[in-house]
């Protein structure tokens, strides 16, 4: 059974960091590219930033570039996203995301390819 669970959400003032930990089971991790999605209150899914396998390419949305780190160990399965600068609008909850390929684009991973979801954590950045 395919599992995401995460971990490290929670309440930061602006200008603060956050580390988010989406641990992985039930397939094999390192062979497939990863996402973060985030849903903030009363708005739609937005992607956020994924993670190739293999070469380890990232890709980020125009609005958290070099603020949000993606990472991935693969020998603990985890996927990981720094958050630094965080803003009040990136209050959402954010969710990581398996997709069925070992690669692709920020193109293709804003469309949401996506085969497996964890629950979610929240983040909420305000003073």
């Amino acid at each position: 059974e395919v599992q995401l669970v995460e971990s490290g959400g929670g309440l930061v003032q602006p200008g603060g960091s956050l580390r988010l930990s989406c641990a992985a089971s039930g397939f094999e991790f390192s062979k497939y590219a990863m996402s973060w999605v985030r849903q903030a209150p009363g708005k739609g899914p937005e992607w956020v930033s994924a993670i190739d396998s293999g070469t380890g390419n990232t890709y980020y949305a125009d609005s958290v570039k070099d603020r949000f780190t993606i990472s991935r160990d693969d020998a603990k399965n985890t996927l990981y996203l720094q958050m630094n600068s965080l803003k009040p609008e990136d209050t959402a909850v954010y969710r990581c995301a398996k997709t069925p390929v070992a690669f692709g684009s920020s193109y293709y991973f804003e469309r949401y390819p996506y085969d497996y979801w964890s629950q979610g954590t929240q983040v909420t950045v305000s003073s």
